[in-house]
């Protein structure tokens, strides 16, 4: 037996934002929202066939890197178009260095990611 990876989890301050900037980016075109036990609103964003993100408000700001982060990249288009879009979106450019072919951004919680260059489904070539 194995697991698989159903959501990948992230704590923000404004769980209903953030769906809403990552829905964006994505082209997710589905939330969905339920509340836990202690009356904590979470929010799920999610495409078929895709992992889902699921938002969980936590009361305090983020601080220092984060242990986990994502890698995006363009479905179509340069890395660079991608980049904008992202940035028009809220994100913020937290690093562009020449010698790597990707571009470090946080999303408007502070969340660092990665956006790099367009691949094809079967690249197997890590960055």
């Amino acid at each position: 037996m194995t697991s698989r990876i159903i959501a990948i989890a992230v704590d923000c301050r404004d769980a209903e934002a953030l769906a809403r900037f990552w829905c964006q980016a994505l082209g997710y075109p589905s939330t969905r929202r339920w509340t836990d036990a202690y009356g904590r609103e979470y929010v799920e964003a999610g495409a078929p066939g895709a992992t889902s993100l699921v938002f969980q408000p936590v009361d305090d700001r983020k601080s220092g890197k984060n242990r986990l982060h994502l890698d995006i990249a363009p479905s179509s288009g340069s890395r660079d178009e991608e980049v904008q879009r992202l940035l028009a979106l809220g994100a913020r450019r937290l690093g562009d260095d020449p010698k790597v072919p990707w571009v470090v951004l946080a999303d408007p919680d502070g969340n660092e990611f990665c956006v790099l260059p367009e691949r094809g489904a079967d690249d197997g070539t890590a960055p």
